[in-house]
């Protein structure tokens, strides 16, 4: 445990099912540094990155590749994920995204639209990796019943010391 600010903090450590095409990959590394336990398949999608505890995948692509190999074959791949996963999540990975990158994006946001495939552009591992954990973790089910509470109680309390509301509740009470 680290504390910080006084307060204690647990870190968060979740098994995390890869792609055996992602054994060598730099995230896979980053996530067991982590002490994250990282499972690899040969059954998932190559490319895949799941978070079976929060029912998160993720799909990672490196733009450069996919410009030298063409686009046809990894948007039937992403299909066929998207197919699989509910909570799908597209990383195009660039260390600049320039106009061929974005126009990428765009072709790929344009193709899966309705779906429930969510592209989002990345520069690097760190970033990937910081990424996937904060989406994982706050979609994990002791995690997202917080967030709802705390939810729940900042809209409670905007209500309750709202300017707006006291007047409407004045006027609804001289009306009657």
């Amino acid at each position: 445990m680290a504390e910080s600010g006084g307060q204690e903090k647990a870190r968060w450590i979740t098994t995390v099912i890869m792609s055996s095409a992602l054994q060598s990959h730099e995230v896979s590394a980053s996530l067991q540094s982590q002490h994250h336990r990282v499972r690899y398949s040969d059954s998932v999608e190559n490319g895949s990155i799941i978070f079976s505890l929060s029912g998160i995948a993720f799909l990672l692509a490196d733009t450069q590749d996919l410009f030298k190999t063409g686009g046809e074959l990894f948007l039937d791949r992403t299909e066929k994920f998207i197919n699989i996963h509910r909570n799908s999540f597209l990383l195009l990975s660039a260390a600049l995204h320039g106009p061929k990158e974005w126009d990428l994006m765009f072709r790929i946001q344009k193709r899966f639209l309705g779906s429930n495939l969510r592209v989002i552009p990345v520069h690097n591992t760190a970033e990937t990796v910081k990424l996937m954990l904060t989406i994982a973790k706050i979609t994990c089910k002791p995690h997202i019943d917080n967030i709802r509470y705390r939810m729940l109680m900042a809209k409670a309390q905007i209500i309750d010391q709202s300017p707006v509301w006291k007047i409407l509740h004045k006027t609804q009470l001289d009306c009657n």
